[in-house]
């Protein structure tokens, strides 16, 4: 068991429902972060500034790992902590811009759990807003970017499936609790 095995990340697509299973999670006790980029494009949008994906992906990522490095800090030992997309996500953005990735993305990369639960694509769920100004057909392509990114990192990516946020967080319970008998 490595240093960082109570480090869950949940990933998936723009709209796939990763935000209201993290507060399930967390009304169930968890330890719990926000999406770091979610909160990055809502304050960009204050302040009429340009660092969001779709303008200015370098400077966007650099303020995200900035921001998910210090939320990794904060991860107390005991118990488990589930984040709202890791740092792996970003090296999947940035590779999605065709930009280059910082190694210290990857180095940082390797402080969470090597499994990763992956929230698909769900087209009734699917909104848009201020911050997901995605397309569904762009979140299916990113998920698709962050499955394979995950996997090229070596994770175990877990698809969550397509249930209701109670059963979602049932399922991850289930899962980690198997995980923790064998």
């Amino acid at each position: 068991m490595n240093e960082y095995h109570n480090r869950y990340i949940i990933t998936g697509g723009p709209g796939s429902g990763k935000s209201t299973l993290l507060n399930k999670l967390s009304e169930h006790g968890h330890q719990c972060f926000k999406e770091v980029s979610r909160m990055v494009i809502q304050e960009q949008h204050l302040i009429g500034g340009d660092k969001v994906p779709w303008r200015n992906l370098s400077e966007f990522a650099e303020i995200c790992f900035e921001r998910m490095s210090s939320q990794l800090s904060k991860c107390k030992l005991e118990g488990i902590c589930f984040f709202d997309r890791g740092l792996p996500d970003i090296i999947a953005y940035v590779r999605r811009g065709k930009l280059t990735v910082p190694t210290k993305y990857f180095n940082k990369s390797k402080q969470y759990n090597q499994t990763v639960f992956l929230a698909p694509p769900w087209q009734e769920i699917f909104i848009n807003d201020a911050e997901r100004p995605e397309s569904f057909e762009d979140a299916v392509e990113i998920a698709a970017f962050l499955k394979n990114t995950y996997q090229e990192l070596g994770f175990t990516v877990i698809e969550l499936p397509k249930f209701s946020v109670s059963k979602r967080a049932q399922f991850i319970t289930n899962y980690l609790d198997s995980e923790s008998d064998s």
